[in-house]
C-alpha cells in the first residue's frame, strides 16, 4: 500500500509537468512522449512516468498507440466543435451572473484590453488579448466552480487550436462584438449583454467549423 501511494506522489509532479507543458503548448499535437526520456529528465524510473502518462490519456490530453507508446492528443474537428458548444454554455452563464456584479475597475479593465487590439500586429497576441478580455468579464460572477470549468474547457482545446480560432476569425469582427458587449455590460443590460456573446460564440464556431473542413478535405 505505501509503494503504491510513493508511486503515485513521485507521478505526481511527472503528471503536472506534462500537462502544464501540453496546455501551454510547449508539446504540440503528435508528438511523441517518450518514457525514457521523461524518466530522465524527472529523475524517476518509468513507473511514475507511465501513471503519469495513463492519467493524462484519461484525462484527454494523451494517446497511447499500439506498439508505438503516447503521443499528445490531438482533438478531432467535432471534438473541437463540441467544445466551443460547451464554452457557448458555460460563458454565457458566467457573464449573466458576472454583469449585475460589475464594478468600476472591472469596466476599466475590460476597456484597456480592447484599446490594446490596435496596438498588436501579431495572430498570437490578438489570441491572448481574446482570452484576456473574457476572463476580465466573467471574474466578478463569484461561481468560483464555474470559472474553473471555463478554464479547464481553455485547455483542453488548447493553445494550438486557439491560434486557429483567432486566426479564423481575424481582429475586426471579434474586436467590433467585444466592445458592443463591454457597452451592454456598461448599461447593465445583462440580457443584451449574453444575447450579443451568445451571437459572438456562435459566429466564431460556424468560422471555425468551415476553416476545418476545409482544412481536413
Amino acid at each position: 500500500m505505501n509503494e503504491m501511494k510513493d508511486e503515485q506522489l513521485t507521478a505526481d509532479p511527472v503528471y503536472n509537468a506534462l500537462k502544464s507543458a501540453i496546455i501551454a503548448g510547449e508539446l504540440a499535437p503528435g508528438e511523441p512522449l517518450r518514457q525514457d526520456e521523461i524518466a530522465r529528465q524527472h529523475g524517476v524510473s518509468k513507473i511514475p512516468v507511465r501513471e503519469a502518462l495513463l492519467r493524462l490519456e484519461v484525462d484527454g490530453f494523451v494517446l497511447f498507440r499500439k506498439n508505438k507508446g503516447a503521443i499528445v492528443r490531438e482533438l478531432s474537428a467535432q471534438e473541437v466543435l463540441n467544445l466551443l458548444d460547451i464554452r457557448e454554455a458555460l460563458e454565457c452563464k458566467a457573464l449573466e451572473l458576472a454583469v449585475p456584479q460589475m464594478i468600476d475597475s472591472d469596466i476599466a479593465a475590460a476597456r484597456e484590453i480592447i484599446n490594446s487590439y490596435g496596438q498588436k500586429k501579431t495572430v498570437e497576441a490578438w489570441s491572448a488579448l481574446n482570452l484576456r478580455f473574457h476572463q476580465v468579464l466573467y471574474e466578478p460572477c463569484g461561481n468560483a466552480p464555474l470559472l474553473q470549468m471555463i478554464d479547464d474547457l481553455r485547455a483542453r482545446i488548447g493553445p494550438v487550436m486557439r491560434l486557429l480560432v483567432t486566426e479564423t476569425t481575424g481582429l475586426e469582427r471579434p474586436h467590433a462584438e467585444h466592445t458592443a458587449i463591454l457597452e451592454a455590460c456598461i448599461a447593465h443590460d445583462t440580457q443584451k449583454a449574453v444575447s450579443l456573446l451568445r451571437q459572438h460564440i456562435q459566429t466564431t464556431r460556424k468560422e471555425t467549423a468551415a476553416k476545418l473542413i476545409r482544412r481536413n478535405t
